[in-house]
């Protein structure tokens, strides 16, 4: 027998091996049945239930085989995210579902050699015992949706119908006959009006909100209305400026030059002989005015 470690790592490899392959299945198969599904509507249009009834039980093989993908995808995820409990000897409690229910089901699962793969390290790492019991599901630890999709045996009658009534439901196919009239009714019924109350004719007058009464009082804020639209965002701190702060460009100052200063001190020097003289000439002293005062009433 192979070393615990090593035959731990090959299984890990092939877990996740085998989760993209069966993900690639199932995608596949979802394709296919598709293109079933569009055939049985064209026979039921065309009035060949019998054939559909035979042929449908295909689609209903391949969706409990995507089912059964599906689930064992689940359960290699599950064996993948506790690959540590694989180290031990013995199975743990945890895992002993997951691993017998591969085991019990991967010979039956088509186009998926990795899954193989993966029984084998599996019934080689728990030994040939455990791997007959997972085989015959003699203790009953195979899960039963397993187990249930597993089976091969023809569908009931019922699941048939029920199959058959959803696709042409699916492809707008009157089948049985009669159905496509009474769920046109049951859709048009559904948008009538229930209402049994009698109209009175009266106006209802609806009530405005307290909230929007509320708002009309306030006093709007004094940053609404328009902005400028250019923004300026501010600097970040740093270790080289602590609190940095925006410098806006201001008014250009303008300094006079050296012609305008000398034609205003010209300006301020003849202003002030002007105000000197005055407009009669030089404005006369106190003195003077009492000299000609007195030669007036000579």
């Amino acid at each position: 027998m192979a070393p615990a470690s090593t035959l731990v790592n090959r299984l890990k490899v092939q877990l996740k091996l085998s989760i993209s392959r069966l993900r690639m299945v199932q995608q596949k198969d979802e394709a296919l049945a598709k293109q079933a599904r569009r055939s049985m509507a064209q026979l039921l249009e065309q009035g060949k239930e019998e054939s559909a009834r035979i042929r449908v039980e295909n689609i209903i093989r391949s969706d409990m085989n995507t089912e059964l993908l599906e689930i064992l995808e689940l359960y290699c995820e599950l064996l993948l995210a506790r690959a540590g409990l694989l180290e031990a000897k013995e199975c743990d409690a945890g895992l002993e579902e997951a691993v017998k229910s591969i085991i019990y089901a991967a010979p039956r699962i088509e186009g998926v050699k990795e899954l193989g793969m993966v029984r084998a390290l599996l019934a080689e790492k728990y030994g040939k015992e455990f791997t007959l019991e997972a085989v015959e599901n003699a203790d009953g630890k195979v899960a039963k949706r397993v187990s249930d999709r597993v089976k091969v045996e023809p569908p009931p009658r019922e699941l048939v119908d029920a199959y058959l009534s959803t696709i042409a439901e699916a492809y707008n196919v009157d089948w049985p006959p009669g159905t496509k009239a009474r769920r046109e009714a049951e859709e048009g019924g559904d948008g009538e009006d229930d209402d049994d109350e009698p109209s009175t004719g009266e106006k209802v007058l609806l009530e405005e909100p307290q909230s929007t009464q509320e708002l009309s009082k306030a006093t709007p804020p004094r940053d609404m209305g328009p902005r400028s639209p250019i923004s300026v965002n501010p600097p970040a701190p740093s270790t080289d400026n602590v609190r940095p702060k925006v410098n806006l460009p201001g008014p250009p100052v303008l300094k006079p030059g050296k012609k305008m200063m000398d034609a205003k001190k010209k300006e301020e020097v003849n202003g002030d002989k002007k105000a000197e003289i005055g407009p009669g000439g030089k404005i006369p002293d106190v003195d003077e005015l009492a000299k000609r005062f007195a030669q007036l009433k000579r």
